[in-house]
């Protein structure tokens, strides 16, 4: 992998864990809208959307970039959904984009010495 596809990695791993935060703090607003009279829904939707939307995107660019199988993109997206999932995806995405980054700085060394 080249260092484009590490950042677009790095990027869909930056969102995730925020993004799986906002989830469950909407969660929580939605339980404590029905229980309590606090209202945060209509905040931590919008939250929630923008980052859901950033997650998605990230995670487009990083298919095209890394070719993942089908059914390792299908496995981000679905973690995407879950409300931990984020955190699961974020570990995950951490360990592919320093492969990917050791890797390509492995490559550069390699065609600098030769």
């Amino acid at each position: 992998m080249d260092l484009k596809t590490a950042s677009a990695l790095r990027r869909l791993r930056l969102v995730s864990a925020p993004e799986a935060v906002s989830f469950l703090v909407l969660l929580l607003c939605s339980v404590l809208k029905r229980t309590t009279d606090f209202d945060a829904v209509p905040v931590m939707g919008a939250v929630h959307g923008v980052l859901f939307v950033l997650y998605v995107v990230f995670w487009v660019f990083a298919w095209l970039r890394t070719r993942w199988s089908f059914g390792t993109a299908a496995l981000y997206l679905v973690l995407s959904v879950l409300p931990t999932g984020g955190f699961f995806a974020e570990r995950r995405l951490r360990r592919e984009s320093e492969t990917a980054v050791i890797a390509a700085r492995a490559r550069q060394e390699g065609t600098v010495n030769a």
